[in-house]
């Protein structure tokens, strides 16, 4: 690439291999005239759509992984827990082995926040089952929200600590009622900014998950 003359940095075109170029995260630089930036671990944002999986290998829809441009897909980036295909919503993804089980081990409690449509409308024993803790389809532990909050009739916000198989949704319906749509807008304490449309994606740091950063602009 260096040969190619396609590396720049500092508006300057980098053509000696052996030239020693420091770095710093967020160092800004070029590759055939597209802006990149340093970045040891990549993090990123998705403001993920309906109909993606969270797969390397999806079966039947494309994968999340398609909204990234290639040198991110190279990187071997991969989501930071699951959302389902017809979840949209925060998602996480990187390269980092190390935060991806920070983040997603329970006995760290990083909470996520969901917004639930329900079928029905919304009965106060629902949130209180939900408090108090509720036993999923063929499973024998109870299961717990960190809260529960009806914005409306049939709008419910779900904080949860963990993260199960389909679980809102098992959780819904052990309750009592039935989840029509799924968003998530909070994991951590970043949360998903108006700005990022559907498809849209931002770098983020792994401080912004314990402390609210403002995220750059969406790519």
């Amino acid at each position: 690439m260096v040969a190619a003359r396609m590396l720049g940095v500092d508006d300057a075109v980098v053509d000696d291999p052996a030239q020693q170029i420091p770095v710093w995260p967020g160092r800004p630089f070029s590759v055939q005239g597209q802006p990149w930036q340093y970045h040891e671990r990549a993090l990123l944002m998705l403001h993920k759509p309906a109909g993606y999986e969270c797969s390397r290998k999806p079966r039947h829809h494309p994968s999340v992984l398609s909204l990234l441009p290639g040198p991110l897909r190279t990187r071997d980036v991969q989501p930071i827990g699951r959302l389902d295909e017809d979840t949209t919503g925060l998602l996480l993804l990187t390269d980092d082995g190390a935060l991806i089980h920070r983040l997603t081990s329970p006995r760290h409690h990083v909470p996520k926040v969901y917004e639930v449509q329900t079928k029905h409308p919304l009965d106060p024993r629902q949130l209180q089952a939900l408090l108090e803790g509720v036993v999923l389809h063929e499973e024998s532990v109870t299961v717990k929200a960190a809260a529960a909050e009806m914005v409306s009739a049939q709008h419910l916000r779900l904080t949860l600590e963990e993260g199960k198989y389909h679980q809102v949704k098992r959780m819904v319906a052990a309750a009592g009622n039935r989840v029509e749509g799924l968003h998530r807008s909070r994991f951590g304490a970043l949360a998903l900014p108006d700005s990022l449309r559907p498809g849209q994606w931002v770098w983020v740091e792994a401080s912004q998950i314990d402390g609210s950063v403002a995220a750059p602009a969406a790519k």
